[in-house]
C-alpha cells in the first residue's frame, strides 16, 4: 500500500494542511519537539490502533498552551493506494472518543480501520525488545501474528482466560484438596491452547527469520551475523515439533511441576514464558550487544515484521521509523535512508548532517508544527 496524501486538522501542534509523500523514503526532519513524531503518529492511528506513544485519545486534539486544556476535536484524513485501488479514510477525534469514515462509509468506531491500513512501527521504546526480558519479545511475535491471524488472537487470548483459571484453581487447592480432582481437564484444555499457540510462533520465527538475517547483513555490511531462535518454555525433544508432540510435551511439564505449582499458586511452564532468543556473532544480543548493534537488530526485526506481513497478506505495509537514526554509523544510516527499495518509508530525524546523506525520495522539514517540503539533492 502507498499513501498520497496526509491531510492534519487541530491535531497536536500540526498546523492544519497537508503531506504528499513519495512512494519510496520520506525524511521527516527538525529540532526536538517541533512535530515529527506527530506525524507519524497521525499515520499510524489509521491502523486502528491507539498512539504507539501510550497518548489517550482525548490528548490528540491540539494544546492550548496558554489554558492547558485539549482542543474538543480534531480531524485526519488519509488518501491511499490499497488492494489494487485508490480509498480514502478520516478518522475523527472528539471528547477522547474515535469515529471513521472508510470509503464514504461512516463507522461508529476508530478501530473500524482495522486492516485498511498497514503499518510497521519503531521508536525508541522498540529497543526494550532487546534490552528487557522475554515479555517484550513474545509480545512482539503476539502483535504481528494478531494482525496477521484475527483466529491467532481469539486463540491466545482464550489461552489466557485458561490460564487464569487454572491459577485461581491452584491458589483453591491449598484450602479445598478435593478440588485437585479437576485439575486434569483444565490441564488437557490449556495443552491444546498452548500447543496451538506455540506452532503459530515458530511458524511465524521460521518465517521471520531468514529475513531479519538479510536485512541485517545490509544494514551492518556484513560485518556481523544475526541469530533469531524461537525458544519455547516447554521443554521438546525435536525442534522441528508438531502440534500433537507440543501438547503431549505441553502436558508432561504440566504434570512435573504440579507440585511447585500447587505451592506457588502459578503455572510456571507455557507459552506465556517463551523467548525469541537474538544473538549477534554468536552471542547475547542483550549481554553483550552495542547501543549500535542493538538498534541495528531491532530495525532488522520491524523491518522484517514488514516483509513477512507483505508475503503472507499480499499488502506491503509502510513503514514508520521514529528517531532511528541515533547510535547508528553512517554506513548504516546511508543504509535506510537510500537502500530500503519497494516500500514506502517515513523517517524521523534530527541531524542535518543526516539528512544530506539521502539521495532520492522526499524530505520535509517540521519546525513548530508547521509542515514545509524540500527538495532532495
Amino acid at each position: 500500500m502507498v499513501v498520497q496524501r496526509l491531510g492534519t486538522l487541530q491535531f497536536r501542534n500540526l498546523e492544519d494542511g497537508e503531506l504528499f509523500p513519495c512512494e519510496g523514503v520520506n525524511v521527516i526532519y527538525g529540532d526536538n519537539a517541533q512535530g515529527k513524531t506527530n506525524l507519524l503518529e497521525a499515520l499510524w492511528l489509521f491502523t486502528g490502533g491507539h498512539s504507539f506513544r501510550g497518548a489517550k485519545d482525548g490528548e490528540l486534539p491540539r494544546l492550548d498552551r496558554k489554558t492547558g486544556e485539549n482542543a474538543s476535536a480534531a480531524s485526519l484524513a488519509l488518501d491511499f493506494f490499497s488492494e489494487e485501488r485508490p480509498q480514502k479514510a478520516i478518522l475523527h477525534i472528539e471528547n477522547g472518543r474515535r469515529s471513521s469514515v472508510i470509503n464514504g462509509v461512516r463507522k461508529k468506531t476508530g478501530s473500524a480501520l482495522v486492516g485498511k491500513v498497514r503499518a510497521v512501527i519503531f521508536s525508541p521504546e522498540h529497543l526494550l525488545l532487546v534490552k528487557e526480558g522475554p515479555s517484550r519479545r513474545r509480545g512482539f511475535l503476539d502483535g504481528a501474528l494478531c494482525q496477521l491471524k484475527p483466529s491467532f488472537a481469539r486463540m491466545l487470548s482464550t489461552y489466557n482466560r485458561t490460564l487464569l483459571q487454572r491459577n485461581a484453581l491452584l491458589k483453591d487447592i491449598s484450602r479445598f484438596p478435593e478440588l485437585q480432582d479437576t485439575l486434569e481437564v483444565w490441564d488437557q484444555r490449556l495443552a491444546k491452547l498452548g500447543a496451538g499457540v506455540m506452532m503459530e510462533r515458530k511458524e511465524y520465527v521460521d518465517k521471520l527469520a531468514p529475513k531479519v538475517q538479510a536485512i541485517y547483513d545490509g544494514i551492518s555490511k556484513g560485518k556481523e551475523a544475526i541469530g533469531v531462535r524461537y525458544s519455547p518454555s516447554v521443554k521438546l525433544s525435536v525442534e522441528n515439533f508438531s502440534l500433537q508432540e507440543a501438547e503431549e510435551a505441553f502436558l508432561k511439564e504440566l504434570k512435573r511441576f504440579l507440585r511447585s505449582d500447587m505451592r506457588s499458586g502459578f503455572t510456571s511452564c507455557g507459552p506465556h514464558r517463551d523467548d525469541l532468543e537474538l544473538e549477534l556473532n554468536h552471542i547475547s544480543a542483550r549481554a553483550y550487544g552495542s547501543q549500535g548493534q542493538q538498534r541495528s537488530a531491532v530495525l532488522a526485526m520491524k523491518l522484517a515484521e514488514a516483509e513477512t506481513l507483505a508475503g503472507i497478506s499480499g499488502e506491503t505495509p509502510i513503514v514508520l521509523l521514529d528517531d532511528v537514526m541515533s547510535e547508528l554509523d553512517q554506513s548504516r544510516q546511508d543504509y535506510l535512508l537510500n537502500h530500503l527499495h519497494g516500500r514506502q518509508v517515513f523517517i524521523t530525524c534530527c541531524s542535518p548532517e543526516t539528512v544530506s546523506l539521502q539521495e532520492t525520495g522526499k524530505r520535509f522539514h517540521v519546525e513548530a508544527g508547521k509542515v514545509q517540503p524540500e527538495e532532495v539533492g
